[in-house]
């Protein structure tokens, strides 16, 4: 079992930068592998990162790259965001997703765990 809990989100002028946090509980985090997806108000959720459970392979999103970096810290039990040059349409909830298979997927029903979510609002 593990328990998410996000934090970080807020309000933000185009063109800056966030850093979303995920928390994370239970035994199975170091072996999970961790994921960042977004839901815009009326569409559906999408892939923003992954990262392997040792971070050594990372992905992103088609959105994400070149502007977000992904990280974990197992010790910590934690798994961070960092965005950078954020534009008004990265406006949306971002969740934290654990996976307990072994492979790294960018499909959401992979996922097992989920966030409650952060909200990030970026304004023009």
């Amino acid at each position: 079992q593990v328990h998410l809990v996000e934090s970080g989100g807020g309000l933000v002028q185009a063109g800056g930068s966030l850093r979303l946090s995920c928390a994370a509980s239970g035994d199975t985090f170091r072996t999970s592998v961790m994921g960042w997806f977004r839901q815009a108000p009326g569409k559906e959720r999408e892939f923003v990162a992954a990262t392997s459970w040792s971070g050594g392979r990372t992905y992103y999103g088609d959105s994400a790259k070149g502007r977000c970096t992904i990280s974990r810290d197992n010790a910590k039990k934690t798994v961070s965001l960092q965005m950078n040059n954020l534009k008004p349409e990265d406006t949306a909830v971002y969740y934290c997703a654990a996976d307990r298979a072994f492979g790294v997927s960018l499909v959401e029903s992979s996922y097992d765990y989920w966030g409650q979510g952060t909200q990030v609002t970026v304004s023009s």
